[in-house]
């Protein structure tokens, strides 16, 4: 334990820090300060000693120098159980500064609110974080607060533990004030590259309960509150919250009304209907085993007569753009169901992997396709067409290797994450089969090409009469050649959707 006899304050926001100096006068704590904070601090009747004491020099260069001065950091840096240390702070007259408050000019707050790049400049802090990384690097001794969220922490420790924190107190307090410093440095060097892209990892950090596993700690970076008002539910897990992503990704690819079901990130029903109700159905009649605890989308409004059908099976999580007053009163009947209002779709242009001992990036798969080369053995009808695309835009969220069998904007088999992609194809033939679809004019999408034309013969002999796929295999001929002698359609996109 060490008690705080020193300290100091140097803010841009004040808001709370009443309460803490008054604490720290009450407890006999000598407080140094500047400028506004020094002025803040004698208002609430508080002595306090401007730092130009121990400088023996003004603010100058209009405030851009004011501590920066062997007095200030001297009294931060000095090691309390080295003699020469010591002997050093008391030859050049060096108080102890036992607790530092200080945070950063907003740097962010102004590049949000101009384009003035002098004033911009302006806020870059210099002293500021040299002060903090000081208290951090010494918190052995000196108790560092960085941001004003901290103050109410600090101030109930004094008060429980009499004037004094522990070293793990000042270790944990440490830890922030560089997070501080990293999160700051970070956003100036975004700003002097001109990112368009704003990490992830400099936005709002929720800790989360666990990860995938229950052994596995988890962390969120970002602002749900931008996109979803949570009108009932638990709090949303790890695992919700990638199936949510999934979720949203897939439903924003539709205009037209559409329902959809995902589970573990892959859509295993899905359907495009005149009405919610309609499309909820003809969703859930494409696999309704797996909808078993699934997340639901929807871009349309939930009426009661769809809350009403909803209800009748567990699901984690819904989410629409909106919910009629009476379907809300059935589906919070369940208060654990995460119902989700979606206000925003997620402006998102990067993806991130964490691999080996790095992290990929790549820009998001955005887009149907590039081309629509008719190669088969005959054109596409118009229905045939609808229904391609919409199967080739699920097919782009299912795991490769993929395969979506459509038939009336229905899903009616799918089969994904398979080594083979003759796997997938099978997978999906016997989804068909299980809920008694018959594939007879249905049509088939790959998320990538057919390597050999033993997909189009089994798709073939199901029913299938139509096929989309990427191309670009070596062997692309041998599909096309059976399609032409079979009287069958194929189209040809040019681009591929993977998704490992």
């Amino acid at each position: 334990m060490k008690k705080i006899q020193s300290a100091l304050i140097s803010v841009f926001y004040k808001d709370g820090l009443d309460s803490l100096v008054k604490l720290l006068h009450e407890q006999n704590v000598t407080i140094y300060s500047t400028g506004g904070t020094q002025q803040f601090i004698e208002k609430l009747g508080v002595p306090v000693v401007p730092v130009e004491n121990l400088t023996s020099y003004p603010s100058i260069l209009g405030g851009r120098v004011k501590t920066l001065h062997p007095s200030v950091f001297g009294g931060i840096l000095g090691k309390r159980d080295d003699e020469q240390h010591l002997a050093e702070m008391n030859q050049y007259n060096i108080p102890e500064m036992d607790l530092v408050i200080v945070d950063l000019y907003p740097f962010e707050e102004t590049v949000a609110s101009t384009t003035d790049e002098k004033a911009i400049i302006e806020k870059i802090d210099i002293g500021g974080p040299s002060m903090i990384r000081a208290g951090a690097k010494n918190h052995k001794d000196v108790v560092v607060l960085a941001a004003k969220k901290e103050y109410a922490v600090l101030e109930n420790i004094l008060r429980e533990q009499n004037g004094s924190t522990t070293y793990e107190q000042r270790r944990a307090f440490a830890i922030k004030a560089f997070d501080v410093c990293t999160a700051y440095d970070t956003a100036i060097s975004n700003y002097f590259h001109q990112s368009a892209v704003e990490t992830p990892f400099n936005k709002d950090e929720k800790i989360m309960r666990y990860g995938e596993n229950p052994h596995q700690s988890a962390r969120f970076f970002g602002n749900l509150d931008e996109l979803f008002t949570q009108l009932n539910g638990k709090e949303l897990s790890y695992n919700n919250l990638v199936d949510v992503d999934a979720a949203v990704q897939l439903i924003k690819e539709f205009t037209e009304t559409t329902f959809a079901i995902i589970k573990h990130t892959n859509v295993c029903g899905v359907a495009q209907r005149a009405t919610v109700k309609d499309s909820w159905d003809t969703a859930l009649a494409g696999d309704n085993e797996s909808a078993f605890g699934g997340v639901l989308v929807c871009n349309g409004e939930i009426d009661k007569a769809t809350a009403d059908a909803i209800n009748e099976i567990f699901f984690e999580v819904l989410i629409a753009p909106s919910f009629a007053a009476d379907a809300l009163e059935v589906l919070k009947s369940k208060k654990n169901r995460i119902l989700l209002q979606l206000k925003a779709q997620p402006n998102v242009i990067e993806q991130y992997k964490s691999i080996l001992n790095g992290v990929l990036v790549q820009g998001v798969d955005e887009g149907n396709y590039t081309e629509w080369k008719e190669a088969g053995g005959r054109e596409t009808t118009a229905a045939e067409k609808e229904d391609l695309a919409f199967a080739n835009l699920i097919c782009k969220h299912l795991k490769s290797n993929a395969i979506a069998l459509v038939k009336n904007k229905q899903l009616v088999g799918k089969g994904c994450g398979q080594t083979s992609r003759i796997d997938s194809l099978r997978q999906s033939v016997e989804k068909a089969k299980q809920f008694n679809f018959d594939l007879n004019g249905a049509v088939m999408a790959s998320d990538a090409f057919f390597p050999f034309n033993d997909c189009v013969q089994l798709g073939h002999a199901a029913g299938i009469v139509a096929f989309i796929q990427p191309g670009g295999s070596i062997r692309d001929n041998d599909s096309i050649e059976y399609c032409k002698q079979n009287n069958l359609a194929m189209v040809i996109t040019g681009m591929r959707h993977f998704k490992h």
